[in-house]
């Protein structure tokens, strides 16, 4: 990767005033930041790629790792490129799967260098010619079974059979691990959930968490070191209001526990009505804001307090989802704005406006907004800081923010400024780059957004106890209560009904609205959670049924991909690696769903048809065998999705 110093390479914010924040949930005060401080956090120089490379041609050449498929089909034309058109630079194979008659995968460089070569005395006459060169240049390869030109140059390849079987196995033996895509990125920022504190989770968080959480999972099979952020929303004015409400309740402030404040929603709700109807309570609550930032103790333990019933709120639905985070809120990222503000100022980029600090964007007719008109920050000037630190400190390359598609404009607007500052470079295809993650509104039967019957939001814990109660009760009413044990009840009740609920979310592209209905997503039929996991608990079932020790017939028996509907399915699970790349490279888990629920429909072919019998035929191993690789592939699909596998029915 070829790899140029920025011009402007970091930044060195001066001396800010103490502040007080949260670092790994603990309490903590420091004093000022120096300018030296900050020069030592900065003393590694952002560098970018000033060639774009997507994830897709990074294929390892590494022995141990196999990586995608395509994007060893893309190396060997990569080599025949270069022979066949050795004057042209930096040729990139335009290498896809596909799903005709000709071929398994096809190069589709051909017109496009035809126009390019084209009166300079080539020796090809049109695109086919140069599509018969490309094949025949192609390096020997015992992945390749045949090649063949079509149309106006395209270059169909046909794996061999023989390959695709011992490549299945080897996954078999040695993990599915060996089959993960390479990205160009070693570190990621995935920054997500970020629910505001004294506030509930609702259904509007839910999206957020679990997008975020399937893109830090892709990301970490594919070998980058993932920063999980919950920028939880910890700091500003209406911590005053809570502050002084809470002394006001509660004198011994210090005894308040979850139990004693009760529902923290309606504790906000209370506060907020206080201070819109009490002049003096109001005053009291701004000074209350003061003292906080001024790092006065008392009111630092009553923010605390506050953040940690909040916490344990928070940490109910993410146990229930299996969701991990590290916080880093915006009082983490408070005591960097002032310096950060002040480097963009001397840059030329800050202006005054109407009394407050702004930053005028081309084409936008609105500015951003960094300091307002009191002289307070704001979500901009605390996502500059937030992005500064993560560039210079955290050493991300990538960071990924995924919110709903209304604040679009804003990370637009960020994105931009970042780019004139010289921390990001302009192109969006280099590195370090920052990406928003937009997704749509979760919304109700009626079309609306989705609310109880009393106009409230849909609290997110008692969504996914109602998904787990209805899976249980489906559960008892086929039978299982007699069968199974109480904890088996449980835990297949809670694999069941997450997973519906997350499958039902990240199935749908993100940047539309769904609409949220229990019935059908726990419909044991379509494209659903329970379905897939259902299907994965009956090939379990095969293997069992058999009899047959799986370990073992991974290393001494031998897989074969005789039968069309045997291959069909064994070209799919090989294309599991660049399934994922592509989910990544887009940021689109929906890719990943399409293909697990595909995968599904290919194996209900393969063992239906009764000449691919599997127990008691003569090909019982390899399909056995098979039928493992599939199961494997599948719970490796669920396990990016944040989905338990279950393993009967």
């Amino acid at each position: 990767m070829t790899m140029l110093l920025a011009s402007s390479t970091f930044l060195v914010p001066p001396a800010s005033p103490s502040f007080i924040y949260f670092d790994h949930s603990h309490f903590r005060f420091s004093p000022s930041i120096s300018a030296s401080d900050l020069l030592r956090l900065t003393s590694r120089r952002l560098v970018w790629a000033t060639k774009a490379q997507s994830l897709a041609t990074m294929a390892t050449e590494q022995d141990e790792c196999i990586g995608s498929v395509k994007g060893q089909i893309a190396k060997l034309f990569e080599v025949s490129l270069k022979v066949t058109v050795p004057n042209e630079q930096d040729v990139e194979p335009l290498v896809a799967a596909c799903s005709g008659k000709f071929g398994d995968y096809q190069c589709n460089n051909a017109m496009g260098l035809w126009s390019k070569i084209k009166g300079k005395g080539a020796q090809f006459r049109g695109p086919p010619a140069v599509g018969e060169a490309i094949k025949n240049n192609l390096p020997t390869s015992e992945m390749i079974e045949s090649c063949s030109v079509a149309g106006p140059g395209f270059v169909n390849v046909v794996l061999s059979k023989d390959w695709m079987a011992k490549s299945i196995q080897k996954m078999l033996v040695e993990g599915i691990d060996k089959w993960a895509p390479l990205p160009p990125v070693k570190t990621a920022v995935v920054d997500f959930s970020s629910p505001n504190i004294a506030k509930e989770m609702h259904v509007g968080h839910l999206r957020s968490t679990i997008i975020g959480d399937t893109l830090a999972r892709m990301l970490e099979f594919s070998k980058v070191k993932v920063l999980r952020r919950n920028h939880v929303g910890d700091w500003g004015t209406q911590f005053g209001m809570l502050i002084e409400f809470l002394f006001e309740k509660f004198p011994n402030f210090e005894d308040a526990t979850e139990t004693a404040i009760g529902d923290l929603q309606a504790f906000y709700k209370a506060s907020k009505q206080r201070f819109d109807a009490d002049p003096a309570f109001k005053e009291r609550a701004q000074q209350a804001v003061v003292r906080l930032q001024g790092g006065e103790d008392k009111y630092r333990r009553a923010w605390a307090q506050i953040c940690e019933i909040s916490r344990n709120e928070f940490h109910k639905v993410y146990q229930r989802l299996g969701v991990h985070l590290e916080e880093k809120g915006e009082s983490f990222y408070n005591p960097y704005i002032p310096g950060v503000i002040e480097t963009l100022t001397k840059q030329g980029l800050v202006e005054e406006s109407q009394g407050a600090r702004v930053i005028f964007i081309e084409g936008i007719n609105i500015p951003l907004i960094v300091v307002k008109s009191d002289g307070g920050f704001n979500y901009a000037s605390t996502d500059l800081a937030a992005l500064w630190y993560r560039l210079n400190e955290e050493k991300a390359e990538w960071i990924i923010y995924v919110t709903d598609v209304g604040q679009q404009q804003h990370f637009d607007m960020f994105f931009k400024v970042a780019k004139r500052a010289g921390w990001l470079p302009h192109g969006d295809s280099s590195y370090p780059k920052a990406s928003h993650v937009g997704f749509g509104l979760v919304l109700g039967e009626d079309g609306k957004r989705f609310r109880t019957r009393n106009t409230e939001v849909v609290r997110l814990v008692d969504l996914l106890d109602e998904a787990k109660s209805r899976s249980k009760a489906a559960l008892i009413e086929r039978g299982k209560g007699e069968e199974w044990t109480e904890e088996e009840i449980e835990s297949t009740a809670e694999a069941v009904g997450y997973g519906a609920v997350k499958y039902a979310d990240l199935k749908n592209n993100r940047l539309t609205n769904y609409t949220f209905n229990f019935d059908q997503m726990l419909n044991d039929k379509g494209n659903t959670a329970v379905y897939l996991l259902y299907a994965h608990a009956r090939i379990c079932s095969i293997i069992r049924r058999s009899g047959k020790d799986i370990e073992e017939l991974k290393n001494k028996g031998t897989l074969v991909l005789g039968h069309k509907d045997e291959r069909d399915l064994g070209l799919h699970l090989l294309q599991f690696a660049e399934v994922v790349e592509e989910a990544c490279n887009n940021l689109l888990p929906n890719v990943l769903c399409d293909y697990l629920y595909n995968l599904s429909e290919i194996f209900s072919k393969f063992y239906s048809n009764p000449e691919c019998k599997v127990i008691g035929s003569d090909m019982e191993t390899s399909r056995l065998l098979l039928c493992e690789a599939t199961a494997v592939v599948m719970r490796k699909c669920f396990n990016l999705l944040g989905i338990t596998p279950i393993y009967k029915i």
